[in-house]
C-alpha cells in the first residue's frame, strides 16, 4: 500500500475492523517512511451482473438507477435515505446471489415492489404505476383495490 502522504510503498496495519457496512474491512495504517497514518478501505470485487430490459436490450447493473428509482417511489414521504439505500443494498444482495450473471429487470421490479410495500404503501403505488406501465386508471384502480384488499399478487 502506497503512503498517501509520501509516496512511500512500505506500510503497517495498526488497526483492522469491518466497516459499518459489513461488505468491506477499514483498515488504519502507519506508514514506515513519515510515520503519518490513513485509513484503506478493502471491499470484494463483484462480478458485473447484466440486466435484461423488457425489450430485450441489455445494460450493465447500476445500483445508482436502483436507489434513483425507490427515491423518486419515495419523494415526500416520510422515509430516510437510509432506509432506501438498504432496500437498495437488499434487492442487490438477492440478485446477486441469483444463479448466473443476467437479471432480467422485472425480478429486480418484483423484489423493489415487495420490500416498497412493506415500507411504504404510497410509494408502493407509486413505483408500481412506472414499472406495470398502467395504461389507464382502471388499471391503476385494480391494483390499488389489491392493495386495499391486501391481496398477495399486488
Amino acid at each position: 500500500m502506497r503512503c498517501p502522504y509520501c509516496n512511500h510503498t512500505e506500510t503497517k496495519v495498526v488497526d483492522t475492523r469491518e466497516a459499518g457496512d459489513l461488505d468491506s474491512t477499514r483498515r488504519r495504517r502507519e506508514c514506515l517512511k513519515c510515520t503519518k497514518r490513513f485509513t484503506t478501505y478493502e471491499r470484494i470485487e463483484t462480478v458485473d451482473l447484466t440486466i435484461i430490459k423488457k425489450d430485450g436490450r441489455r445494460e450493465q447493473f447500476d445500483r445508482g438507477k436502483l436507489i434513483l428509482g425507490v427515491l423518486k417511489a419515495c419523494e415526500k414521504r416520510p422515509i430516510a435515505r437510509e432506509r432506501i439505500e438498504q432496500i437498495a443494498d437488499q434487492v442487490e444482495s438477492e440478485i446477486r446471489s441469483l444463479d448466473g450473471i443476467e437479471v432480467p429487470s422485472s425480478t429486480i421490479g418484483q423484489l423493489v415492489m415487495r420490500k416498497l410495500k412493506k415500507l411504504d404503501k404510497v410509494a408502493y403505488i407509486r413505483f408500481a404505476s412506472v414499472y406495470r406501465s398502467f395504461a389507464d386508471l382502471s388499471s391503476f384502480e385494480a391494483e390499488l383495490h389489491k392493495l386495499l384488499k391486501g391481496g398477495k399478487n399486488a
